[in-house]
């Protein structure tokens, strides 16, 4: 899964998920583009451990090229 983020506003447009069991962490990315979040909006709650949530954080970190665990 990718995300991109727009460089002027750091708002995020869409989101791309394929395979098994998308349709889970997907409202959280449905949810984001509709309250026009930014990025580091995105970034910086913390999510549990393991979890599908973690398939909608990491891609967040990796576009803004944060680390993924610190």
């Amino acid at each position: 899964m990718e995300s991109v983020f727009d460089g002027e506003t750091g708002e995020l447009p869409g989101a791309h998920m394929i395979g098994a069991d998308v349709t889970e962490p997907i409202h959280g990315f449905a949810a984001a583009t509709s309250a026009e979040a930014t990025g580091a909006g995105l970034a910086d709650p913390v999510l549990p451990h393991p979890a599908l949530s973690e398939s909608v954080h990491e891609p967040v970190l990796k576009a803004l090229r944060r680390p993924l665990h610190h």
